[in-house]
């Protein structure tokens, strides 16, 4: 273990504003550098965090030798190329969910990562949720007896998000359903089969040339007798936003709320029984255990559409921050890394290509699996 504070810079300060103060606190941290395009918001953020550090430029923050890591919140299509750049550049990557829009580019983020030496994390936030890891917890104690089947949804409506999300294949941002589903039991999507239901309207279908309105994914898993079921919308749906994850077991089996705000359910047999989610924050390191109940878009006139319609994502932040930063001090790999990354993000790009195949089986690429 090192004694040295790693600078991080944070690429794309909407939603990724959240995680400043988590790393300002954060004892391995110093929070070094941000960039955004827009100058104006660039420094409106800069001076409301007392950051020194600024870039409207990602090409000119990558030649900053002084940087260790980049966290990544940039739209979703430009991911790969700001992780492969910050990769060839010599900087760590922690980068938002997904990993990459395409197969091809989870290969090459995997290749840099393992040629390089340098660590990849993406930051999916149900994997570090209170209610995921309530269930870890049970399952680790031997609680819920054998692992039988495991299945979660993210329904959503995107109207009136950015344009890229327009008629986006409800597949392509699978990761919040397929994370906890393969992390539970730690697990390797081997394989998957996806269909299509329903139609979107006719002018979301051009830009994707996806014309579902729900995709639902059975995955099986490498070297195990489980599989999972995932469900995925975004447009033409009715349906309260929800990112559930529901594990069944031998002895207890716990599902998830319907509706949010109501308690989730554990069952021991006959009888259900309501349960209150505790919070996690005790994992953590004092310094940033609060940013599980609060953070930047907490308040009333300060507010993100994605913090707001994920709940808070859970109280995940402060334990993604902590994940990256341990394992770089530790020099071990965090969970997910680039492989298990590039396995949660392909099961949803091979979900959609299988769907527009009638069901395909289609075999995850080996560069997703670990031995």
């Amino acid at each position: 273990m090192s004694d040295k504070k790693l600078n991080v810079a944070i690429i794309g300060l909407g939603f990724g504003a959240e995680f400043i103060p988590i790393y300002q606190k954060h004892p391995l941290a110093n929070m070094y550098a941000i960039c955004q395009r827009n100058e104006e918001k660039l420094n409106e953020i800069g001076d409301a965090f007392g950051i020194e550090k600024r870039y409207s430029d990602y090409d000119e923050l990558l030649k900053d030798p002084d940087i260790d890591a980049v966290h990544i919140n940039t739209p979703i299509q430009a991911h790969a190329e700001q992780s492969l750049k910050a990769l060839r550049a010599g900087k760590h990557v922690a980068c938002t969910v997904p990993m990459a829009t395409t197969v091809a580019e989870c290969r090459q983020i995997v290749e840099e990562t393992e040629k390089s030496g340098l660590t990849y994390m993406m930051m999916e936030t149900v994997i570090y949720s209170r209610e995921f890891l309530f269930v870890k917890e049970m399952y680790e104690k031997g609680e819920m007896g054998k692992l039988q089947f495991l299945r979660a949804s993210h329904q959503q409506e995107m109207a009136g998000w950015p344009g890229y999300w327009e008629g986006l294949p409800p597949m392509h941002y699978a990761t919040h359903c397929v994370g906890p589903v393969l992390a539970l039991p730690k697990g390797q999507a081997e394989y998957v089969s996806c269909f299509g239901s329903g139609r979107i309207d006719e002018n979301l279908i051009e830009k994707y040339g996806s014309p579902f309105a729900i995709e639902t994914c059975h995955i099986k898993l490498k070297d195990s007798d489980l599989s999972a079921e995932v469900t995925r919308s975004l447009f033409n749906t009715a349906r309260q936003y929800r990112e559930s994850f529901d594990a069944y077991g031998s002895e207890k089996s716990f599902e998830w709320t319907l509706i949010e705000h109501e308690d989730s359910v554990i069952h021991t047999g006959e009888q259900p029984e309501r349960v209150k989610i505790p919070d996690y924050g005790h994992l953590l390191p004092e310094e940033i255990a609060g940013f599980t109940q609060q953070g930047v878009y907490d308040s009333d006139e300060n507010q993100h559409l994605s913090f707001i319609q994920g709940a808070g994502h859970g109280g995940s932040h402060p334990h993604l921050v902590h994940e990256f930063l341990t394992a770089l001090n530790e020099s071990r790999a965090p969970y997910p890394d680039a492989r298990q990354s590039a396995n949660i993000t392909c099961v949803g790009i091979l979900a959609h290509e299988s769907a527009m195949k009638g069901g395909e089986i289609i075999k995850l690429p080996e560069f997703t699996l670990k031995s």
